[in-house]
């Protein structure tokens, strides 16, 4: 690819192998024309869209036995968006949301890839209004507390794409953000409950991290 390496990888997600391109390493840096960095994303962030991260797969395997039915879904900060792709495989009305300038091209090509329909998707940017988005029932993310400012900024961003009864999913592997995100949650009418995630990936790879879920009005789990 033009300024920046890529790989090609094979992801298992349950019992199924996803095949994805990613960014080669975290090296990767490519922003001729500032788009990146016109959306608030620093030179050592931007190749972090485009890398397979433990909670993602971790996320996107939980999205296998999630009740979906009825559901408009969201998922936010997706990067590669293996949660989505594996909601849009179930027949998921999914919408997948990121800020990166790059991360609409990968999302499509490894849709491509798996023989699935082009997945719908929008700018989310936390810290803009974003009215394209709308409102949805269900809203899932991984890892997304990486930087201390950010749960205010995500609670916000949440709160204004809920529907009135919604669920929201976080999978934080730990970041040390949590407590802060939640009380932003809470502040906002927010219920929550939390339970440990699976202490090992597909790969093997053991994993350390918990579902964080706020919920308001009546939802149907």
């Amino acid at each position: 690819m033009p300024g920046y390496q890529v790989k090609f990888e094979s992801v298992l997600i349950g019992d199924t192998r996803y095949p994805i391109r990613s960014l080669l390493d975290g090296n990767q840096y490519h922003d001729p024309d500032g788009a990146a960095a016109a959306a608030g994303i620093p030179e050592a962030a931007w190749p972090l869209f485009g890398l397979v991260w433990p909670s993602a797969r971790i996320m996107a395997d939980a999205m296998l036995s999630k009740n979906i039915r009825g559901k408009r879904i969201l998922e936010v900060g997706c990067g590669l968006g293996l949660a989505s792709l594996v909601l849009q495989q179930r027949g998921g009305n999914i919408t997948a949301s990121d800020c990166h300038p790059l991360t609409d091209s990968f999302l499509q090509h490894n849709a491509l890839r798996c023989g699935l329909p082009v997945v719908p998707y929008q700018n989310g940017n936390w810290a803009t209004a974003n009215p394209a988005l709308g409102k949805f029932d269900l809203i899932i993310g991984s890892d997304l507390l990486y930087d201390r400012e950010l749960p205010s900024q995500l609670a916000g961003f949440l709160d204004r794409h809920c529907a009135d009864n919604a669920e929201v999913i976080v999978l934080d592997p730990g970041r040390g953000n949590k407590n802060a995100f939640t009380r932003a949650m809470q502040a906002r009418g927010y219920r929550f409950s939390e339970r440990a995630a699976a202490r090992r990936q597909n790969s093997g790879e053991a994993y350390k991290g918990h579902f964080l879920t706020y919920t308001r009005g009546r939802i149907d789990s």
